[in-house]
Formats: structure tokens, C-alpha cells, sequence
């Protein structure tokens, strides 16, 4: 068995990309950039064991694709490394950022072959320019630019990183302790990805894929006298409303489902639980447009959703039209691509007894592409 783990760090908020993808979450083909990452490192060689570091809300994500170690990152690069090497025991572990997505499978053999050199093993880049510090040049023979991955002995990592001092990258924090850092040659498709025109220098990431994920979702409730009923987001004029811990509007539960269907997030009740006073009375347009948050930033675009209401009771016709203007701007996308359908049990079972209400949702999305990509 492998004597080394890897851990991916990928817990920023991405904010100098500029997108409302995160980067780790920007799709090649049809596999997350994280994904993509983890796997050039298998395929180069064997770890104990892979820790993917990132939010609480993408690690939710993350879970459905892999089977990997997952933690929760913190406020820092440091901190969310110190969370993770908690869960170390291997004696030697490699750090990489996931936006340095390219890295090649040479170069991480390259650091892997070298660990027995010193107590960290970091790759580097020759500097060609002329370079200045302040108004004075320096001697660029001098200079090396630092690169990840890079390879530390477990034990001395934790140690040098229980101090207040900060550390840029993992070698800084090995140097501070006195131990020998080793050098070898870094790579520049190693690049890191930070803003968008990054996309033009890593070759490794092919633009998403065209093809469409469709998500169903189906929500029941039944009627009860003195509450507020909301459909699809309007308030429909009646004494009554729906049987429900939120506000219960059945045709954006169902909707909310078919969203996180198409894209592989679970259900409703995974999100937004029914045991959590939070979601008590919750107003379901929030939820959505919450969802919608979501869908976007694990990216993906919504493409059309089409609902078909089933009641007997009340009369939906005159509310269509709101309905699904409503829907269009929770969204994001045009009316024309909302589509909502009512139609009667034909007085057969609860629906056709005036019991409740029954919507089944179809929703369609895509792999958002980026301008450079």
C-alpha cells in the first residue's frame, strides 16, 4: 500500500474568477474540475488515501460523484490544510490546489520519486525575465517560482503548521522548522487557474458537454382550511391552503426536485428538511431561487421545466399566465420556456374528491460554458 495521501485544496471562494461557477465546479466534458484533478493524480500513482477539501455546501455535492475522504475547508489555506492532515496518518502527504488542474503526471512522479531527498519536495520554474525589487534588479538566477504539488513528511508538516505565523504554501512552513526543502523541476502546464483567460493556458480542460440531464419531480399535499395557498409562487384566492411544514406549494416542491434530479443533488428533503424549524412556514420561492443559487454555481444553466398541475379544485386558468411569469423570473429564464399544465382527476381518488393537489415537474438543464472556454 501507497505510504503517501493526497490532499486536493479547494475550499476558496473563487472570487477573482468572476463567475457564477465556482472554479472547482467548472465542467470539462462532463466531469467537475475537482474530479478531473483527483483522477490525473490516480492515474500517475497510488495514494492511501484522497481528502478533498472544500465548503460544507459543495462537499454535499462532491459526495455523489466519488467516494473520497471530504472536509470541510476554514478561513485559510492553512487552516482547511491543518483540517485535513487531521485526517493524515500515511507518513508522507502531498498537497496540491484543485485550480492547478493541469498538473502533468510526470511531474507528480517527478516529486513522488524524490521523497526520500528531504522533508519536503517542491517543484519549481526558472525565472526568464529581468527582474527588480523595488527600483534595484536582482539576480533572476537567484529566483525560483514555487509550484504545487509538493510533498511533505506528515508528522513535520502538522508540526510546523501549529503556529500563528502564516504560510503561503507548504515548504515555507518546512523551512521555518529548520528541515531540508528539495528542489526539482516544476512544470508550466502546472498553471494555476485564477481568472477566466487562465482557460487559454491549460490545455487539459476540453469545453463542457452539450448534453442535456433531465430531472423529474413529483410533490402531494392535501388541503387545510385557513391557510394561505401558494401555486407555483402566486396566491391563489381560496379559504384554504395546503397541509404543509413550509408554506407548502406543491408545484415549486415538485419543481425544486426535478432541478436537483436533473443535476444529481438528491431531493427537497435532503436540502431543506421538514424536521428543521428553520423551514417552518418556509416561503417556497425562496427555496427555489435558493436552488436556482445552487444549480448555477455547480455549473449548470436551466434550460425549460414544464409542470402539470392536477386539481380538481380550485380553478387554475385564471392564474396560468401569473404563474408562469412568476416561475420564468425565479428562474432566470423566459416565459416561453415555462411551460404549466392543469388538468382534473377526473374526480377519481383525493384529487377528484377535493382532497389535494398533485404536480409532476420536468426540468432540463445544461453544462455552462464560459466565454473562454
Amino acid at each position: 500500500m501507497s505510504n503517501t495521501t493526497l490532499i486536493l485544496l479547494g475550499a476558496g471562494s473563487s472570487s477573482r474568477f468572476k463567475s457564477t461557477v465556482k472554479k472547482q465546479w467548472l465542467y470539462s466534458a462532463d466531469i467537475p474540475l475537482w474530479l478531473q484533478v483527483a483522477e490525473r493524480f490516480e492515474k500517475a500513482a497510488t495514494f492511501e488515501k484522497i481528502i478533498i477539501v472544500s465548503s460544507a455546501e459543495d462537499i454535499l455535492h462532491m459526495k455523489n460523484f466519488a467516494s473520497h475522504t471530504y472536509v470541510q475547508g476554514g478561513n485559510s489555506r492553512q487552516e482547511s490544510l491543518s483540517n485535513a492532515l487531521q485526517y493524515a496518518e500515511s507518513t508522507y502527504v502531498m498537497v496540491s490546489d484543485i485550480a492547478r488542474c493541469c498538473v502533468p503526471e510526470e511531474m507528480i512522479r517527478r516529486i513522488l520519486d524524490a521523497k526520500e531527498e528531504a522533508s519536503c519536495i517542491v517543484p519549481v520554474l526558472s525565472v526568464t525575465d529581468t527582474l527588480y525589487l523595488d527600483d534595484r534588479p536582482i539576480d533572476r538566477e537567484k529566483v525560483k517560482i514555487i509550484q504545487t504539488p509538493q510533498l511533505s513528511v506528515t508528522k513535520l508538516l502538522k508540526k510546523a503548521l501549529k503556529t500563528e505565523t502564516l504560510f503561503t504554501d507548504d515548504s515555507s512552513a518546512i523551512a521555518s522548522l529548520g528541515e531540508k526543502v528539495h528542489f526539482v523541476e516544476g512544470d508550466a502546464l502546472a498553471h494555476k487557474l485564477t481568472t477566466q483567460d487562465d482557460l487559454h493556458k491549460l490545455p487539459c480542460i476540453q469545453p463542457p458537454s452539450t448534453k442535456t440531464l433531465t430531472g423529474f419531480g413529483i410533490d402531494i399535499h392535501p388541503f387545510e382550511e385557513g391557510k394561505t395557498m401558494y401555486l407555483c409562487g402566486v396566491k391563489i384566492d381560496v379559504t384554504y391552503g395546503f397541509k404543509a411544514h413550509s408554506d407548502g406549494d406543491v408545484a415549486i416542491h415538485a419543481l425544486i426536485d426535478a432541478l436537483l434530479g436533473a443535476a444529481g443533488m438528491g431531493d427537497i428533503g435532503e436540502l431543506y428538511p421538514d424536521t428543521e424549524d428553520a423551514y417552518a412556514g418556509a416561503d417556497s420561492k425562496i427555496l427555489l431561487a435558493d436552488t436556482v443559487k445552487r444549480i448555477h454555481s455547480f455549473g449548470y444553466t436551466i434550460g425549460n421545466v414544464d409542470l402539470t398541475i392536477m386539481a380538481e379544485a380550485p380553478k387554475l386558468l385564471p392564474y396560468k399566465a401569473q404563474m408562469k411569469a412568476m416561475l420564468s423570473s425565479l428562474l432566470g429564464i423566459r416565459a416561453n420556456f415555462v411551460n404549466i399544465k392543469a388538468t382534473t382527476a377526473e374526480k377519481l381518488g383525493f384529487i377528484g374528491r377535493k382532497e389535494g393537489v398533485t404536480v409532476h415537474a420536468v426540468a432540463n438543464i445544461t453544462y455552462k460554458a464560459l466565454k473562454n472556454n
